[in-house]
């Protein structure tokens, strides 16, 4: 009776690991699913190891973490302008920056579109999403931020086709030229 209980037990445990490891593998699987593509350059992810796959994880997130450091830094910075200024903020060239602000990076196969806005502009982010996408690109994610009397948005956008790509450039000048009219016509 006993050979039999320790004969379960053995099954159990062997049971108990097998779905630990399937449990680990489906985790990390997840956590690949969610770097994004780009990130691998030119490795396929799905021939990479598991360990390999882990260390690329690891690498995004570190790379994540100081983007989110670099943006807290600039938000400091522009908190502390704004209530460096207080009362005396000059509502004609807002303290040397001209307002709305364009500034696009080019990350390979993706794009970030970042616009700082005054309360009083006219400024509108359909306007943003259709460029990007007339362009060639399509809009996964946008948000903005208050800060003071700016408005900060951020657009996030993926290449449709990335044999083809975007023409930086030519987006750059349209929202540019997008930003110019909005302005002209407060």
């Amino acid at each position: 009776m006993k050979k039999r209980s320790s004969d379960s037990s053995k099954l159990d445990r062997k049971t108990v690991e097998r779905n630990r490891r399937i449990h680990m593998k489906s985790l990390c699987f997840k956590l690949s699913s969610l770097i994004p593509s780009q990130h691998f350059k030119a490795c396929d992810k799905e021939h990479l190891s598991q360990q390999e796959q882990l260390e690329h994880a690891a690498t995004y997130i570190k790379e994540l973490r100081e983007r989110i450091e670099e943006l807290k830094g600039r938000k400091e910075e522009a908190i502390m302008e704004e209530s460096g200024r207080g009362k005396y903020r000059s509502n004609i060239n807002d303290g040397g920056l001209s307002l709305p602000m364009v500034e696009l990076r080019d990350m390979g196969s993706s794009i970030e579109v970042n616009v700082i806005s005054g309360l009083n502009k006219n400024f509108m982010s359909y306007q943003v999403i259709r460029i990007l996408q007339e362009e060639g690109a399509d809009v996964v994610s946008a948000s903005f931020n208050t800060v003071g009397d700016k408005i900060f948005h951020t657009f996030h956008a993926q290449v449709k086709i990335t044999r083809v790509g975007v023409e930086t450039s030519r987006v750059s000048q349209r929202l540019e030229e997008m930003i110019c009219l909005g302005s002209a016509n407060i």
